[in-house]
């Protein structure tokens, strides 16, 4: 568990430096919207990233290859304990049936009809995929890895992070005037992180109309760049890039004067 603490410090470190203070001086020293558009993204990323690596790790465990529930589950409580987002740490059966920290045991639901639980039994890692929580019905940002043992899947370590935690995360290292905010979109416009939580999970025609969702789609095939568009009668200027890591468009945006 500490070298995923130590990923994670780095990563909030790194934000951090978004607005440096001098000590005793109320003026702080604020970075370029480039530097502070990948700071942001670098926060979300690493947070991620660093719980997918940990679950990589225990799933190599001989507790998680047992395939039990007893014998992993203190691993799975420690790992849910080190997490800042409230995250709910699961153990998934082949079946679809699983197990969670925040249940304390078996769950009344099943995966077996979740977009991704196709791609744990085929062996692979899943990161960034948008749910619903089935144990908790938090808006939930879904990272797992599949545990194999014999040359086939046995379980999936699996946790389902709640995304206004990790938005109340980003904001809170973020120094951004009060008529700007950031947010990030995966590649059908949906909302995946905003300041505004209540447009979360939405997408961006549903925010506003099938008209402003079309033009995202058109600048969204760029990595990179600028986009000025209307949104509510405010004239909006933004930063995006795409994340190499997630798939997922992050923005920085200011209503123009």
């Amino acid at each position: 568990m500490s070298r995923f603490i130590s990923i994670l410090m780095s990563a909030v470190l790194a934000l951090c430096l978004f607005t440096v203070r001098a000590e005793g001086k109320a003026a702080s020293v604020k970075l370029a919207p480039e530097v502070a558009l990948g700071a942001y993204m670098g926060l979300a990323e690493d947070h991620l990233e660093g719980i997918l690596r940990t679950e990589k790790a225990i799933a190599v465990s001989k507790e998680a290859m047992s395939a039990k529930w007893d014998e992993v589950k203190p691993l799975l409580d420690r790992f849910s304990h080190d997490l800042p987002t409230e995250a709910t740490v699961w153990f998934m059966m082949p079946d679809g049936s699983y197990y969670a920290t925040a249940k304390g045991g078996l769950a009344d639901q099943n995966l077996k009809d979740r977009i991704y639980f196709p791609k744990l039994i085929a062996g692979k890692d899943v990161l960034g995929e948008l749910v619903i929580s089935k144990s908790t019905g938090q808006r939930s940002i879904v990272v797992a890895a599949p545990v194999v043992a014999d040359g086939k899947v046995v379980a999936a370590v699996g946790v389902s992070v709640d995304a206004v935690k990790l938005a109340e995360v980003v904001e809170s290292r973020m120094t951004l005037p009060e008529n700007a905010y950031f947010y990030a979109l995966d590649a059908n416009t949906k909302v995946t992180l905003h300041r505004y939580q209540a447009r979360m999970f939405k997408t961006v025609s549903e925010i506003s109309n099938e008209s402003l969702g079309d033009t995202f789609k058109k600048v969204m095939h760029k990595e990179q760049g600028v986009f000025n568009y209307s949104l509510e009668g405010k004239k909006m200027s933004s930063i995006f890039r795409k994340s190499p890591v997630l798939g997922w468009y992050f923005f920085i945006a200011q209503q123009c004067k």
